[in-house]
């Protein structure tokens, strides 16, 4: 593959990455304040290949001891159980 068709494939998938993370909805549950807080976190811990919704729920309540303080209490306050 020329260094050229590398540039364009690599160009297509940027504008695919940026369509699909613009389309897609959060949860109800994730409040502007939640993600503020939660979003680093989340995404160090929790964003793996190919991640849904479930999964990244799944692992936020597994992972709740290792998040920051200001997460745990966002999470909390919205009366999310861990």
């Amino acid at each position: 593959m020329s260094v050229k068709m590398i540039m364009v494939a690599g160009t297509l998938l940027g504008a695919v990455s940026q369509v699909t993370a613009e389309e897609f909805q959060m949860p109800p549950e994730v409040t502007p304040a939640l993600r503020a807080a939660c979003e680093t976190d989340v995404r160090r811990l929790c964003i793996r290949d190919n991640p849904t919704v479930s999964k990244v729920k799944s692992c936020v309540r597994q992972n709740f001891m290792n998040l920051g303080r200001r997460c745990q209490m966002q999470i909390t306050l919205a009366g999310l159980k861990p």
